[in-house]
């Protein structure tokens, strides 16, 4: 009887020793990811199988950024005959929340003085939603506001909705061009002898953004076009940045802009451009 239930033991043990030493079931292949680089490998491939945190970590620097943000300030100061300070604050905001809807922003504060005079104290703030945005052909709509020393508007409201075209989709140069109808409504700072405006216009923007091969230089440009469709009142502005890149995240660049308006208040230039140098900061997650 002991010995019966000796041996029984013995077998009990072996079994559940050989039990636990038995490798675990070969999990099924993970289909490739179809976003994968072109010139992914079959040794690249066999590198992930061996570590799965290597592969973590690949997949998630493979995966589209859903929030790009860029800061940037520029300025100028002369002191003389001429004393001039100019400091100006911009921002570019992207939340890609997915293949349909994707939400941008472009808030920007300027503040300049002439000889200790208030010249500039600008506020922009916009939305902006694109629908389809990963497609060739894609639709827009955005709203903003704005406030000018400088040209005398209390505040400017704007509302608009067209359509996007990308002429140029590759890896050193993105062209696009957009079409909108844009309803305006300012509030001048005169209105006893210079009355608001409550018009209509048609809005074209051309966007363009290059990088120069082995190169850390890049140029962009922006330049929209907007006359009325309900009375004669013109409108243009665009700028042209020139960025160099000092890291992963911060790169210097110099930035012309120019704005010209038809109809402003009396005592007012109609064209505006601005020269300025600073520093841009750049990430996403």
């Amino acid at each position: 009887m002991k010995l019966s239930l000796l041996t029984f033991l013995l077998s009990f043990f072996y079994l559940t020793t050989k039990a636990q030493d038995a490798p675990p079931e070969t999990p099924q292949s993970i289909k490739p990811d179809t976003n994968m680089p072109a010139d992914s490998t079959a040794e690249g491939e066999e590198e992930e199988e061996e570590s799965g945190e290597e592969e973590e970590e690949e997949e998630k620097d493979n995966t589209p950024a859903k929030f790009r943000y860029r800061i940037a300030t520029d300025g100028t100061y002369t002191s003389g005959n001429v004393n001039r300070a100019l400091i100006q604050f911009s921002s570019a905001l992207d939340f890609n929340n997915s293949k349909i809807i994707k939400f941008s922003s472009s808030p920007s504060y300027i503040y300049g003085q002439q000889n200790k005079v208030l010249a500039e104290k600008e506020l922009f703030v916009d939305i902006r939603t694109s629908i389809l945005h990963e497609r060739k052909f894609y639709y827009l709509a955005f709203t903003s506001f704005e406030k000018s020393n400088l040209r005398k508007i209390n505040n400017r409201f704007i509302g608009a909705a067209g359509v996007g075209l990308k002429l140029v989709q590759k890896s050193h140069a993105y062209i696009s061009v957009t079409n909108v109808l844009l309803y305006e409504k300012t509030d001048f700072v005169i209105n006893e002898k210079f009355p608001d405006r409550n018009l209509w216009r048609n809005s074209s923007r051309i966007f363009g953004e290059y990088t120069f091969r082995d190169s850390k230089l890049s140029l962009s440009h922006t330049l929209f076009l907007q006359p009325s469709i309900t009375e004669k009142n013109f409108r243009w502005n665009g700028n042209l940045i020139l960025k160099y890149q000092l890291s992963k995240n911060i790169s210097l660049r110099s930035l012309v802009e120019n704005s010209y308006e038809s109809i402003v208040v009396p005592g007012r230039q109609n064209n505006d451009l601005r020269w300025t140098f600073g520093i841009a900061y750049e990430g996403k997650k």
